[in-house]
């Protein structure tokens, strides 16, 4: 049976929720419906004449910017004739002037399941600008496109909070965003007057893939659910000097340097590569990004059995071995990540220096990975108050 967003439901029963008079919506080109039909055309049609503003998050309301720090401009919506607000462009947190037009904002993004990706940090200001402005929120929920049974990794440590992290949760939270929503409304304290719009027929065990939804690119190196169960991994080659994949078709799931040798990677990871996925070695030539116009040898990441797999636990395995064969070739980002001009971008992903310095140090992913099973059992206990779905 389908899953069906809350999206859907809101718009099936738009007596039931009763937003404010005047409605604002964040969203973009993933928040469409089962028959891709988007939620600006879906909730100016269910609530006539109250749409009156628009709200984009990084990578615009097209989702049309590639990169990290690529900024995105207000202009006019053509459909509607409304304003388009970035909240990824002169400001990542709404102005009063952004709040003023409206007494609802409506949330419908689609959230990958990961830490470090900012849309719910978008949603967790626009929460807190609510509140201080005497707006509602209403989140309309959709699928976490990892699951919800699984969480992974060490949480973040206040210091290195960033817009790629400003909670302490793990690195792969195991919840929806609504889930989410409600967490950091409630948990950490935000306090706005906030209404999630649940799904149906969504279990916690269910990948995307298993919902019957369709997939649309929640940003453009996002563009299959394959990509999205490698990201909560691969993503943090995006603080070195090895290509994730950007520039290719398949970013995250392919990855790699002019320097990596596969077999050597392999030799040391073990022959049959990950739990739950086969690498397959590759050759790729990034169109752009790092490494542009060079050939890159790495892997190709196949997650053969999503549900055994640990994208984090694998990826920090094999940036471990990258590490060992490689030193005087591999390099550590200096560039400006996430607008942090100080700390390095590959401590502000992992949400905590020391475990660089450790995998530094070549030690084992098992201890690193037993360093951090009470804070995930503390953050899962916690976490389970705001499921929507048990």
């Amino acid at each position: 049976m389908r899953t069906r967003t809350g999206l859907e439901v809101l718009c099936e029963n738009p007596s039931r929720y009763l937003p404010g008079e005047r409605l604002g919506i964040l969203a973009n080109p993933a928040s469409v419906d089962s028959r891709f039909v988007h939620a600006r055309d879906r909730i100016s049609q269910a609530f006539p004449g109250r749409v009156v503003a628009l709200y984009a998050p990084q990578h615009g309301f097209f989702a049309d910017k590639q990169d990290n720090m690529k900024a995105s401009d207000n202009f006019v919506d053509p459909e509607l004739g409304v304003p388009v607000f970035s909240l990824y462009g002169q400001t990542r947190i709404p102005t009063p002037e952004m709040m003023a037009p409206i007494d609802t904002l409506i949330i419908d993004l689609q959230d990958v399941g990961t830490r470090v990706y900012t849309f719910i940090y978008t949603m967790a200001y626009c929460l807190e600008e609510a509140r201080r402005h005497g707006k509602q929120v209403v989140v309309l929920d959709r699928p976490n496109p990892v699951g919800g049974n699984i969480v992974e990794g060490n949480l973040l440590i206040p210091e290195y909070a960033s817009f790629v992290g400003r909670f302490p949760i793990p690195m792969r939270h195991g919840l929806t965003v609504g889930e989410v929503a409600r967490l950091f409304n409630d948990h950490f304290e935000i306090g706005c007057d906030l209404t999630v719009v649940p799904m149906e027929n969504w279990r916690r065990d269910m990948f995307f893939e298993q919902t019957g939804l369709p997939w649309v690119a929640p940003s453009p190196n996002l563009p299959t659910p394959v990509s999205a169960v490698v990201y909560p991994g691969q993503v943090i080659w995006e603080g070195t000097n090895v290509s994730e994949g950007r520039g290719t078709t398949r970013p995250f799931e392919l990855f790699g340097a002019p320097f990596i040798d596969p077999r050597e990677i392999t030799a040391v990871i073990g022959p049959e590569g990950l739990a739950g996925a086969v690498l397959r070695p590759v050759l790729f030539e990034p169109t752009s990004n790092k490494w542009a116009g060079q050939p890159c040898r790495g892997f190709q990441i196949h997650p053969t059995e999503p549900g055994r797999f640990r994208p984090y636990s694998a990826s920090l395995a094999l940036l471990r071995a990258v590490l060992r064969l490689y030193p005087d070739r591999f390099a550590w980002s200096k560039e400006p990540y996430e607008y942090e001009y100080e700390k390095p971008a590959i401590d502000l992903i992992l949400g905590n220096p020391e475990i660089r310095r450790r995998l530094e140090q070549q030690e084992p992913i098992e201890s690193l990975e037993a360093s951090w099973t009470e804070d995930l059992d503390r953050f899962s206990a916690v976490s389970r108050e705001y499921f929507l779905y048990k």
